[in-house]
């Protein structure tokens, strides 16, 4: 079980990656190529689009070919498309470089979900996830650190190329370590039409639609947050991007805390009642974020606030992919592909047109807490009486049982 964790979660560095390790020298970006704030945050929401809609390829055709071959082609992509970002001669050239970047890297996001859903069921899939989350969460705490150190000595550009580097390395990790989790009999034959058909069977299960908008508000608060925080530590409270580095990763290290948390209460509480407690108690962060920012209490008091947030989206975060998947392990990758849209797509387009609204540190929180507080909404109301019925720790059983009772339940 470790030994997955450590591999699938490699994989998922590839958005925390990509929008990290730059994430310090956005300002030097955006001065660089002679453009607005506002566009320099948009090479990071075109970004996350494409890891978002590249799941939509990438998921079904992991369902059809098996996990490997997607996943090696879109990570060997990756690495080209991140060279291509370091020669961008204009903002434009950037943001096409940087769509196809997101495009192609979308693989392993998807894969690795996919494959954990292959391997484990129930409290078993929340506890993987939630080591994934750990493993995956290293790249956060790393990567702004790195970057920040970086910036003394590269600028943005040099950036991209340890980008590309680092799609090398999971190149050679993928290749050599991660087997094939999905057996040939398992495989769904077919082409776009077949495709459409997997769509259409998991869009149907009205609970996995639920599970689809909580993500979309979710995912909106924490790329709203991605997409603003260098703006508001460094030009708002005069971070440097050595300092910035630093808060970025303990920050990173607190969600990290929450997947901890979650992985050991899980067992006992179970994961329906740990995702709406986890949904509830970011909304309750999020506004206090909010409150502590209209209060203007001071650069300690919103890094605090802040923490708060993180900490609780790490205990959502494998409740919701666990409990998404559960009835779908048939269609693993599509079902993980529309987990990935719905995160991955709102939030990007979101917070660019939040950051025209005035005050950065403001805006974020504004956006934050609004998207927390509609995805508490949606939990109390639309899901939370559809999971009354789920025990709060699956029967031992093989997957294929586990699997039909947590569509039965989602059903119900």
């Amino acid at each position: 079980m470790r030994r997955a964790a450590v591999v699938l979660g490699s994989l998922e560095v590839f958005g925390p990656l990509s929008m990290d390790l730059s994430m310090p020298l956005l300002p030097q970006l955006a001065e660089d190529l002679g453009t607005s704030d506002s566009l320099a945050q948009a090479s990071m929401s075109v970004c996350m689009l494409g890891l978002a809609f590249g799941q939509l390829v990438a998921g079904p055709l992991s369902d059809r070919l098996g996990r490997r071959r997607p996943l090696l082609w879109g990570i060997a992509l990756f690495t080209l498309f991140s060279l291509l970002c370091a020669l961008a001669p204009s903002i434009e050239t950037l943001l096409v470089a940087r769509f196809l970047q997101g495009l192609t890297g979308s693989a392993g996001v998807v894969v690795a979900l996919a494959a954990a859903r292959d391997v484990a069921v129930g409290v078993q899939l929340v506890r993987l996830l939630s080591m994934l989350a750990l493993v995956g969460a290293l790249a956060p705490v790393l990567a702004p650190v790195v970057g920040g150190q970086l910036a003394a000595v590269l600028d943005w550009r040099g950036l991209f190329v340890v980008l590309a580097g680092v799609g090398v390395v999971l190149l050679a990790v993928a290749g050599t370590l991660l087997p094939e989790t999905l057996p040939a009999g398992l495989r769904h034959p077919g082409g776009f039409t077949e495709a459409r058909r997997g769509f259409g069977t998991v869009l149907r299960d009205r609970l996995f639609v639920c599970y689809l908008l909580v993500g979309a508000c979710t995912g909106t608060a924490f790329f709203t947050y991605l997409a603003s925080v260098s703006f508001v530590l460094q030009e708002g409270f005069g971070l440097s991007p050595q300092a910035f580095g630093a808060v970025f990763a303990v920050n990173a290290v607190v969600a990290m805390l929450g997947a901890l948390f979650n992985r050991a209460a899980v067992r006992r509480a179970g994961p329906a009642r740990m995702y709406v407690v986890g949904t509830t108690a970011t909304a309750v962060a999020a506004l206090g974020l909010l409150g502590t920012v209209l209060a203007g209490l001071g650069l300690t008091a919103l890094l605090v606030a802040l923490g708060l947030v993180l900490f609780s989206y790490g205990v959502i975060s494998p409740n919701s992919s666990a409990l998404a998947l559960g009835g779908h392990g048939e269609r693993a990758g599509t079902a993980a592909a529309l987990l990935g849209v719905s995160t991955f797509a709102v939030g990007p387009v979101v917070a660019p047109l939040a950051a025209l609204g005035g005050r950065a540190e403001v805006t974020m929180a504004v956006t934050m807490a609004v998207a927390a507080a509609v995805a508490c909404a949606l939990v109390w109301l639309a899901v939370r009486p559809r999971l009354r019925g789920a025990p709060a720790q699956p029967r031992r059983g093989g997957p294929e049982k586990d699997d039909a009772r947590e569509h039965g339940t989602a059903a119900g």
